[in-house]
Formats: structure tokens, sequence, C-alpha cells
């Protein structure tokens, strides 16, 4: 997605700056999307900042409750099996 377009644009005296509409328009960015900002040894790099913040396995390992009986790994693969040939027939 390289463009060797050189847009310019201007610091306010707010610090803030308007991205190009070509450059949103691109990357789907609309009003309100947040974005991290990274310095860099060439200058400024903006990414899209995740929806949701990270997390590991630990964090949330058993926070919805069950009641009942495990399930197998067996039980489970056919869930999984049982799902995908549901939406595939639905298809």
């Amino acid at each position: 997605m390289a463009h060797a377009e050189n847009l310019i644009t201007t610091v306010s005296t707010k610090g803030q700056v308007i991205l190009p509409k070509a450059i949103r328009q691109r990357r789907d960015w609309e009003a309100g999307t947040r974005l991290i900002v990274e310095e860099t040894p060439e200058g400024v790099l903006l990414k899209q900042a995740p929806a949701f913040s990270p997390t590991r396995p630990d964090d949330v390992f058993g926070m919805l409750r069950f009641r009942g009986e495990p399930k197998t790994l067996e039980d489970m693969e056919a869930g999984v099996l049982a799902e995908a040939r549901r939406r595939h027939d639905r298809d």
C-alpha cells in the first residue's frame, strides 16, 4: 500500500493535525477512530489502536460460570463440526 504521493498538512495552535481525506478513506478511519502515535527515527507513525486491550488467557479464564459436567475434547470437536456443517449448509 505504498503511495508515492506527498500530501501536506499543518499543525494547528492546539497541536491538531488534519489527515488528508484520501488517507482517511484508504485506511477507513472515520471520526472518532483511535490512533497510536509512535515516534520513529524517520518521523511519526500513526497506527489504528486495537478495539480491545490485549488479554492473556489467565486474565479471563473462568470468567463465565458453567454448571454441569465438563465437556470432553470429543464433545467439543463434535460441537465445532456440527456448527461448521450448519453454517456450510446455510450458504
